[in-house]
């Protein structure tokens, strides 16, 4: 099929989606109302809670839920054929994903802006609020450790990345000051931000930067290193200074990068080259349940709970805002999927190099996903989509060098607004926890910032050299998406509670509860088998947290039905 097609009819669909569905949500669901009073106005501190323009807001939000998931997985799922991971992409973002999403803001917008973990006691019971926030401290543990790790890992495979994104920060700190010390237009100035960043774009091209190791610290264990202490210092300051400039600015670069991918896809239109269907693809595990996990940020992810309820809620100005945010967020990332889709599938079939030997059509595609093994590595995913997009853009007559710089960039910078937030996300965990067990002093800001960021440092250099959080990386796609399923329990809970009918949210509820169970003990049993004890470990304690907490919400539900 041609993938012009493809694309057409994926943003046919997810316009109608968010025009017919998610307005329906809006209405008669989450029933939203334009007069009531947000967080961001009732608990406003200039440091977390600030009401911010919508543009602006759906900016960090969409860049802080997007980082590399929508690419990592879309570019390994892809082996199964690109047409089952097309349709989990547009059913799971359509009728899961937006609606989790969706839920999850709304729930903490008429919550005083808390997180899902923390207002599950209140829905639930406090039992579940403390399960719930441990296995939410597990997954951001394990978010922040591996995000330092790929963006490292992109520094080192893209050193004409280093200077574009570590420039961005001055810029914008620029950004926040003239936005919100001199009053000056948001747009005007975020698009003249923006073009400073292509002008270090150009500069980073010309002047790769290459850190050596030292002793046994290899050059992503320094990167790692460097990476967790901007995190540290990004999460603490308030998110006018920094947060909301930055991802405004990659917002920004996201739509830039989209047009010139979509354009490319216009002006090359390129045949897909993947199989339509690869139910036997060399190494591979069973497609179901384990493509459910695989594509997690494109369909539906549990990240996106922490993120609508911890740092989008405490920004929205008026609950109004909360559909185009995080339902139409999440419809944009699908797309972002369907795009990466057609890159690995496509794209890379206009041109791999390997070796030495030029490849092309579906030998290309061959090449690049001989087997599992192959295509399951971290810079071959990076690879897959860099090249094949890299050669659509390249279609439009750009030359190649800067736009494969243009795409590592553009990974390197939305991983880096996923750590920070996530750290961010962290520290409020940890804060909300330290309530819970009643010693406030380890929840207040740097206290709390600090324990998320060693944490994180100790899983990275858990097998030295900085790498070792990738070691979890088998655990994150069922640990994120469990969170998906527990996020829209707590959500089926709350409408029960409100009398609104739950078909809505409990049916992908139960669909990725089971899906996610069965793929976690897939994976528990590989991880015994192989002397994993460490994955074997934290997963076990994870799936009794899961179990537990899955019956706790059962109950309430029952009781709210007999009532």
């Amino acid at each position: 099929m041609n993938s012009l097609i493809i694309a057409f009819i994926a943003a046919a669909l997810y316009l109608i989606a968010y025009n017919t569905y998610g307005r329906f949500l809006a209405r008669k669901i989450f029933k939203i109302d334009r007069t009531a009073k947000c967080p961001s106005q009732t608990h406003h501190d200039g440091v977390d809670f600030v009401a911010t323009d919508k543009l602006v807001l759906f900016g960090h939000h969409f860049t802080s839920i997007a980082g590399t998931g929508p690419i990592v997985g879309p570019a390994i799922a892809i082996i199964w054929g690109w047409l089952p991971a097309l349709i989990w992409i547009l059913v799971g973002s359509i009728f899961m994903g937006a609606v989790h999403d969706f839920g999850s803001m709304v729930i903490s917008l008429r919550h005083e802006g808390r997180s899902i973990g923390d207002i599950a006691g209140n829905i639930i019971n406090p039992r579940v609020k403390f399960l719930f926030m441990l296995i939410i401290f597990f997954a951001l543990w394990i978010i922040v450790a591996i995000f330092g790790v790929v963006i490292a890992s992109v520094f080192s495979i893209f050193p004409e990345s280093v200077i574009p994104v570590w420039l961005q920060l001055p810029i914008a700190v620029w950004l926040g000051f003239m936005v919100y010390k001199r009053g000056k237009s948001h747009i005007k100035y975020g698009i003249l931000a923006t073009l400073l960043l292509y002008a270090t774009i150009v500069l980073g091209a010309w002047l790769p930067v290459s850190i050596p190791g030292i002793g046994p610290l290899s050059d992503v264990g320094i990167w790692v290193i460097l990476l967790l202490i901007y995190a540290y210092v990004a999460s603490t300051l308030p998110v006018t200074v920094l947060l909301q400039p930055r991802d405004y600015i990659n917002a920004f670069q996201l739509c830039i990068a989209m047009a010139l991918l979509l354009l490319g896809i216009v002006v090359v239109h390129p045949p897909m080259v993947a199989p339509m269907a690869n139910f036997s693809a060399e190494g591979a595990p069973a497609l179901i349940p384990l493509l459910f996990i695989t594509v997690a940020c494109g369909a539906i992810s549990g990240f996106h709970c922490l993120v609508s309820s911890g740092t989008s809620s405490k920004q929205c100005d008026l609950e109004t805002s909360a559909r185009p945010i995080s339902y139409g967020g999440m419809l944009l990332e699908g797309m972002l999927a369907v795009i990466v889709i057609i890159a690995c599938g496509a794209g890379i079939g206009v041109g791999l190099e390997k070796s030495g030997t030029l490849y092309t059509g579906v030998e290309a595609f061959n090449q690049q996903y001989a087997s599992w093994q192959s295509a399951q590595g971290l810079g071959a995913k990076i690879a897959a989509f860099v090249t094949g997009a890299g050669n659509l853009i390249s279609g439009l007559g750009l030359p190649r060098n800067m736009v494969i710089t243009l795409m590592g960039v553009f990974v390197a910078s939305f991983a880096a607004t996923t750590l920070d937030t996530a750290t961010r996300l962290q520290r409020y965990i940890i804060s909300e926890i330290a309530e819970s067990c009643k010693i406030p002093a380890i929840g207040k800001k740097h206290p709390a910032t600090f324990i998320a960021v060693f944490t994180a440092l100790l899983l990275a250099f858990s097998s030295g050299g900085g790498k070792g959080a990738l070691a979890l990386w088998p655990l994150f796609g069922a640990v994120n998406q469990l969170l998906g399923g527990l996020a829209l329990l707590v959500i089926t809970v709350w409408l029960a509670r409100s009398r609104i009918p739950i078909v809505f949210t409990a049916i992908p509820m139960l669909f990725m509860i089971v899906m996610t169970g069965w793929a976690m003990q897939i994976n528990l049993t590989t991880f015994f088998a192989q002397g994993e004890w460490m994955l074997f470990g934290i997963g076990s304690i994870i799936t009794v947290l899961e179990i537990w907490m899955v019956v706790e919400g059962v109950i309430v539900l029952f009781r709210l039905r007999r009532n």
